[in-house]
């Protein structure tokens, strides 16, 4: 049973990709009350998006125990080890089932339950947090986020009491001051925005042509993760192949670059992307950031997000010397406002994961989303994840844990289990752009 009294606050973090799990570990660290220690023990969800040991040290969070777990085996895992705290770094899928599946342990004294968002909030807003409901804080980057979290679920009469204003856990570095001699530009890539090949090619084509527009600048184009690995998103086209086949090879002054991103910025004198979270990074060290515009400023892009921002830019402006500058009303709704006010921007969190430590047994879950309000959709998302509709394993589930307790089965397992993953990256990557470019034939 989880005490409530003891000097270490016992932790689990469990994320389905490396963005997830930096999320979720650094988010845990903040939220944990004052004056006490964490024991942070990592799991991470077996799936298409289970981050690589590369992937993994890049991302800069660590754990004091870290191990791949199925969504069921979590649950058991929850049912035979004491934690005090809870954070689900999922999409809203797996959010959901986790919810239902540890209402399901019917735990004596149950753990606090936490979960939000990696980043920009710019598609499916309603879907994404209902799925989140139930949580006992739903965490939001920013006043704006704050604000459409309580609208949306005042709005289908659940509960938004557990929508807490906090901000992105990996916001810091030092502030942007320009270093004499450097002139260093970046183009922080996303693994499916834009989603198309002819689209990707153009932003690349632009990118070599600055760099060749301007020789003693160097140009840099930052990649989330390399050939067969993949993120949060399916990376369909990757840039590394796309870069492989540039008319005239590329200048000198470009080069493709891995590595934790903060550490990327320190050396960054102008942000370019279309739509991701490092431009959020950018803008609280106030880096000058551009927001592109070439594709169009549009919702599947998620480069709407940034109306108002100051930030929207095309590459012929950027590359004739543009440089935009933020709005720092906008920069402060957005919670990246460099004016000092991160250091507490997760005071109010730390403070209602206290209090529901330190206070009475906590109430049984109670998602949105029931077998009475959406029988239609809520057994179908479940059993994606093994579980039946009341919150408990399937039969399948079971089955397929009992079966792995050999060591030789397991060995098996991980290795059919290789296979399929690299069979599913390459038929991604390969083979349905092929299938998709003979159907327009």
């Amino acid at each position: 049973m989880p005490s409530r009294t003891n000097e270490a606050v016992r932790v689990a973090v469990l994320a389905d990709s490396d963005t997830r799990w930096k999320w979720g570990a650094l988010t845990a660290r903040r939220i944990a009350p004052e004056g006490r220690s964490t024991e942070l023990s990592g799991y991470l969800l077996r799936g298409r998006a289970t981050p690589t040991a590369r992937q993994l040290a890049e991302v800069g969070a660590d754990a004091d125990a870290l191990r791949e777990v199925t969504g069921t085996a979590f649950l058991q895992t929850l049912r035979e080890k004491e934690y005090d705290l809870v954070v689900l770094a999922l999409v809203g899928g797996a959010v959901q089932a986790m919810l239902h599946g540890i209402a399901a342990l019917n735990l004596e004294v149950r753990p606090v339950i936490v979960t939000g968002y990696v980043g920009v909030v710019y598609e499916k807003l309603s879907d994404g947090l209902l799925l989140r409901h139930g949580a006992d804080v739903v965490l939001a980057n920013s006043r704006y986020d704050g604000q459409r979290f309580r609208a949306v679920y005042e709005g289908v009469g659940a509960d938004a009491s557990s929508v807490t204003e906090a901000a992105l856990p990996f916001l810091g570095g030092e502030r942007y001051v320009p270093e004499e001699g450097r002139d260093t530009v970046v183009f922080a890539a996303q693994p499916s925005v834009p989603a198309n090949r002819a689209d990707r090619a153009y932003l690349l084509k632009r990118l070599v042509e600055h760099a060749r527009l301007h020789p003693r600048r160097e140009v840099l184009l930052k990649l989330r993760s390399k050939i067969g690995e993949h993120t949060t998103h399916v990376e369909e086209f990757p840039y590394q192949r796309l870069a492989e086949k540039v008319t005239g090879g590329l200048p000198p002054n470009f080069k493709l670059v891995y590595g934790n991103m903060g550490e990327v910025l320190d050396r960054t004198d102008l942000l370019v992307t279309v739509s991701s979270t490092a431009a959020l990074e950018a803008l609280h060290r106030r880096i000058p950031t551009a927001i592109l515009t070439d594709l169009g400023v549009r919702e599947p892009l998620g480069n709407h997000h940034f109306i108002g921002s100051g930030c929207l830019a095309s590459w012929d402006e950027l590359d004739s010397g543009g440089r935009p500058r933020a709005d720092a009303v906008w920069a402060d709704r957005q919670g990246v406002a460099a004016d000092g006010s991160y250091s507490s921007s997760f005071d109010t969190a730390r403070g209602r994961v206290a209090k529901l430590l330190d206070g009475p047994v906590l109430p049984p879950l109670n998602p949105y989303y029931t077998v009475t309000t959406a029988p239609g959709y809520l057994p179908g998302l479940l059993a994606r994840y093994h579980l039946a509709a009341d919150g408990t394993p399937l039969p399948s589930a079971a089955k397929a844990a009992a079966g792995g307790n050999g060591g030789v089965r397991r060995v098996v397992r991980e290795a059919v289990r290789g296979a399929a993953r690299g069979a599913y990256r390459h038929g991604v990557q390969r083979v349905a752009p092929v299938i998709r470019r003979m159907g327009d034939l």
